[in-house]
């Protein structure tokens, strides 16, 4: 697995203290683009969100009128990525030595307490909870922290139409949403929070080196905040 990685960076880095780990963030973090690497690097089985306007047809009209179409929008992601977990986390694959995927399950119940109203949360509450009980935790679960301003430029530079609009009120929302998640979950997983404001893990293969230190620890069930 690490032949590659070994021969052509000399750097040894190996993710074997994990067999499921979730990378989470708020939209532009660059959930997606690492946890693409990380697979491709040391043979992990990647699980990416189906975010697609074809998957999910609803997330356009969201973005243009959200009073009208959050719950619609919730129920369908919901639906998705439940379907997709259970498919990808249940099958026994010889071919891969982990599980990296770029969401986790939980971030359903934290987009919706953001875009939903009182009664419609409560009402996709019930459903999530009975869904969230039957799904396996990540043994490590990885957030991406970045700035507002950092968030909005890879926003744009990926120029998905249908975010372009996107408020900074709105990202703070989501933000704030994942600090609650992560402090109500504090005492039953293994989270690393990760500050990535100063790297370019895309461009630097030094800060993408960082990342990965900090990714390959044997950490105990809590929070673990790093900043690099």
């Amino acid at each position: 697995m690490l032949s590659r990685w070994r021969s052509q960076n000399h750097y040894l880095c190996h993710l074997m203290h994990y067999n499921y780990i979730a990378i989470e963030g708020t939209l532009g973090a660059g959930k997606t683009t690492l946890a693409t690497r990380i697979a491709s690097d040391f043979n992990g089985k990647l699980v990416l969100e189906e975010f697609e306007a074809d998957k999910n047809p609803f997330l356009p009209k969201f973005y243009q009128e959200p009073d009208k179409y959050a719950f619609q929008v919730e129920m369908t992601f919901l639906a998705l990525r439940f379907q997709q977990l259970k498919d990808k986390l249940s099958n026994l694959d010889l071919f891969h030595d982990f599980i990296i995927s770029d969401y986790y399950v939980a971030k359903s119940l934290i987009f919706s307490k953001n875009n939903l109203q009182e009664d419609e949360y409560q009402l996709f509450a019930r459903f999530f909870n009975i869904i969230f009980a039957t799904m396996p935790k990540p043994d490590l679960l990885v957030y991406l922290y970045l700035d507002v301003d950092r968030l909005q430029y890879n926003i744009q530079k990926r120029g998905r139409s249908y975010e372009q609009e996107i408020s900074n009120s709105y990202l703070e929302g989501i933000q704030q949403g994942y600090f609650d998640f992560i402090r109500q979950q504090q005492n039953d997983m293994r989270i690393l929070l990760l500050d990535t404001n100063r790297l370019d893990f895309v461009a630097n293969e030094n800060d993408y080196r960082t990342i990965m230190d900090a990714i390959d620890q044997p950490y105990e069930v809590g929070v673990h905040r790093v900043a690099l």
